[in-house]
């Protein structure tokens, strides 16, 4: 039962952060106009938006953070939520939360505005999995470096904005830290005899999850993506447009 309340009153937290993040970037996506949209060719279709995309994700970040917020006060989780100790606040628990946000703010700032949006997808998605779904430490550490490795290289080699579509070093940076990490998960994992359904499933959603989010914004909904030159989406948009397209475009 204590474990229970001290995981509510967490939840009551976070779920409050996430109202005003969330809250935070739907009014940003507000000043996208809706109806002066101007992709592929097209002009004044709310379909062809910018805002469209964000606008759905956010909007279900939203009502996800209300229901968590109702869930963790019925759980009684606004009781004592500003005492450490209620909330089960301990040296670990700090580690945790600053690997995480770590591994987040190494993703966003650095990653994604300079490396193919599938790699740095697949190598956070990896981290995220392995490091924090069973609460191993040493799963953490490592997926903490990983990520931290292959961020520093971007952010230093191609830190103004004229660098950021420059050559393909900091993708392949990217990949190889996405497969290290993914050896050291399966290595780590066979030698402690816990190479669970899970662990195997890591990767395929790992590379999976961006690869069909990228493509459906892309050529589905005719979104801008992150990084249109990396070194993978540029060979996808390449193909569709090239090899593909003409097929059904010729009929």
């Amino acid at each position: 039962m204590a474990d229970t309340i001290v995981m509510r009153r967490r939840d009551f937290w976070t779920s409050l952060f996430l109202i005003v993040v969330s809250a935070f970037f739907l009014y940003q996506t507000s000043l996208i106009p809706f109806f002066k949209a101007d992709a592929a060719g097209v002009q004044g279709a709310w379909f062809n938006s910018a805002a469209l995309v964000p606008f759905g994700i956010f909007s279900a970040l939203l009502l996800l953070a209300c229901a968590l917020l109702v869930i963790a006060i019925k759980g009684g989780g606004a009781t004592r939520p500003f005492e450490s100790e209620a909330l089960g606040f301990t040296a670990a628990e700090a580690e945790r939360l600053l690997c995480v946000a770590a591994i987040l703010c190494a993703y966003i700032f650095l990653l994604v505005p300079r490396v193919d949006f599938i790699a740095c997808s697949a190598l956070l998605i990896t981290a995220l999995i392995w490091g924090f779904h069973t609460g191993n430490a040493t799963a953490r550490r490592l997926s903490t470096v990983m990520v931290l490795l292959p961020a520093t290289y971007a952010g230093i080699a191609h830190f103004p904005r004229a660098e950021w579509t420059k050559p393909h070093d900091d993708d392949i940076a990217t990949l190889v830290a996405f497969v290290l990490l993914t050896l050291l998960m399966f290595g780590y994992e066979r030698r402690r005899g816990l190479v669970t359904g899970v662990v195997r499933l890591t990767p395929v959603i790992a590379v999976c999850a961006p690869l069909l989010l990228v493509v459906a914004m892309a050529f589905g909904f005719r979104q801008n993506v992150p990084n249109r030159q990396g070194l993978i989406f540029s060979q996808i948009e390449y193909h569709y447009y090239v090899t593909l397209k003409p097929l059904w475009s010729e009929r």
